[in-house]
């Protein structure tokens, strides 16, 4: 069986792509928990993953004694191999959209991961309120969220982006928590929307034992000096 190496669950907004991306697909796998210490080249964090993984970064699969890094690299070979479980939407313009949003989620919203980093534990919405006021690029970052949230949910019926769960969902689930710790101010419908991605069995049993990790690690967290 593959092993999953992952980081914090709390706070590895990239671990958590391809693990409920996998999970929900029902594609078996066993996770390496890796806990966050530091990322200096002697950590012990460091030490752990270059083991497998030459990046020296968490999320990696390793499969037969194949290391696969990055979670988009990690999402299309499970579903190369898995091509019956629906890790992408079954039309072929669906899923070229589907990977370009992944792609674009891969790539963008700097400013919203800066400011806003995911803490599943926290509840920050007066460091939600702040960034809001002071930080127009965080401001961008959510209305192009929203509007291609929107845009999808409408010509596909929902209930997820593509209609049926896809790698999409998985990869926006981060961004969901983000949304519900700084309290970020969403209109109806994504906050719907958000409801049942955080309700699927896949993203539930991260979040539950993100709860459940009550692992204060410091530096990822700019907000606060001491878990409360």
């Amino acid at each position: 069986m593959a092993t999953l190496y992952i980081g914090n669950k709390n706070y590895s907004s990239w671990s958590m792509r391809p693990w409920v991306a996998l999970k929900q697909a029902g594609i078996p796998f066993q996770e390496q928990l890796v806990r966050f210490d530091s990322f200096d080249g002697d950590s012990h964090f460091k030490e752990e993953v270059l083991k497998v993984n030459p990046a020296g970064r968490v999320p990696v699969l390793v499969d037969d004694g194949l290391a696969v890094w990055d979670s988009l690299a990690i999402v299309e070979y499970a579903a190369e191999k898995h091509p019956d479980r629906g890790v992408w939407p079954r039309d072929a313009r669906a899923r070229a959209r589907a990977r370009s949003v992944c792609a674009e989620m891969h790539s963008g919203f700097a400013a919203l991961r800066t400011h806003c980093p995911m803490n599943i534990e926290a509840s920050l919405p007066h460091i939600g309120a702040l960034v809001w006021r002071d930080q127009a690029g965080v401001r961008a970052d959510m209305e192009r969220i929203v509007g291609m949230w929107t845009s999808l949910l409408e010509e596909h019926k929902g209930p997820m982006l593509f209609g049926e769960f896809s790698a999409a969902d998985a990869f926006y689930a981060p961004v969901c928590t983000r949304i519900l710790t700084y309290a970020l101010p969403v209109p109806g419908h994504i906050t719907d929307y958000i409801r049942r991605v955080c309700a699927l069995p896949g993203v539930k049993a991260w979040l539950d034992a993100a709860l459940e990790e009550k692992d204060f690690v410091a530096f990822d967290e700019p907000y606060r000096t001491s878990r409360g």
